[in-house]
């Protein structure tokens, strides 16, 4: 329970869950999807940047990139 002195570690701790959470979705899909989970995110992560249309972020979703990455 996160009362009066503990508020900090509770708001550091649910970020860190749900950071935790947000990774190992992404990682589960790329394997889903027959992709090597590295490759992925250093492609989405240096993608990202400049997807600037919805188009180019839907570009870079598991199912829509290349299997030979």
């Amino acid at each position: 329970m996160c009362e009066n002195n503990f508020w900090g570690f509770c708001f550091k701790a649910n970020a860190i869950a749900q950071a935790s959470a947000i990774h190992y979705s992404l990682i589960e899909t790329a394997k889903a999807n027959g992709l090597e989970p590295y490759d992925y995110l250093k492609q989405v992560l240096t993608a990202l940047p400049y997807a600037d249309t919805v188009d180019k972020i839907e570009a870079l979703l598991p199912w829509n990139i290349n299997k030979s990455v």
